[in-house]
Formats: structure tokens, sequence, C-alpha cells
């Protein structure tokens, strides 16, 4: 499978905000065609989802605990999704990552994923 690269995250503190980035990029493929979502891995928990948006970029969904907080959008044209978190707080720390909504629906396996840090 393709791998997605996800980049963006770091340290802040509570209250601030971070655009997160997903993109692949090697190989040809039919990006356009699957709904993409973000999730998040906290330490010792499971992951979970936090927010999606249909193929086409015009439906969103998120999860209660990020709405009206984060953004999900997407750019077919660079095959690329954005996550863009705004006041965030300590319950937001995790590893992020991005893939098909529902994940492994299509072709990319898990990547790295980016550390999201928020200090109180």
């Amino acid at each position: 499978q393709v791998q997605l690269v996800e980049s963006g995250g770091g340290l802040v503190q509570a209250g601030g905000s971070l655009r997160l980035s997903c993109a692949a990029s090697g190989r040809t493929y039919s990006y356009s065609n699957y709904a993409m979502g973000w999730f998040r891995q906290a330490p010792g928990k499971e992951r979970e989802f936090v927010a999606a948006t249909s193929w086409g970029g015009d439906y969103t969904w998120y999860a209660d605990s990020v709405k009206g907080r984060f953004t999900i959008s997407r750019d077919n044209t660079k095959k690329a999704v954005y996550l863009q978190m705004n006041s965030l707080n300590a319950e937001d720390t995790a590893v992020y990552y991005c893939n098909t909504n529902p994940p492994n629906s299509g072709p990319y396996s898990w990547g790295q994923g980016t550390q999201v840090t928020v200090s109180s």
C-alpha cells in the first residue's frame, strides 16, 4: 500500500493552534475517489476518529470532542488533506494519523503520524 505522510505537529500551549497536513507522493493513484479522515491515538488508549471529509470535500464529519474547534479540508489537485486545530487543550495530546475513512478502505497504509502535544 501507499503510505501517507503526516506533518505539522508540535508543542503548543492550551488555546493555541496547529495545522496538520497529510500527503502522498511517488506513485500515481486515484486519491480523489476516497473519503479521508484524521485519527489520533493518545498514550495507553485506542486510536480514535477525529474528523473526515467526503471525496469532494463538500461534506465533513467531526467527533463531538473536536466539533467547533477543528476543521478538515482537502485539496485533490495536491492529493492532500489538512486539519486545522484551534483552541487546543491537553486532551488533544496524541499522535495524529490520516487515512481513508473508514481506515484501510483504500491503498494507504498507516504512516508514522505526527505528534501533537498541548501543555496547560
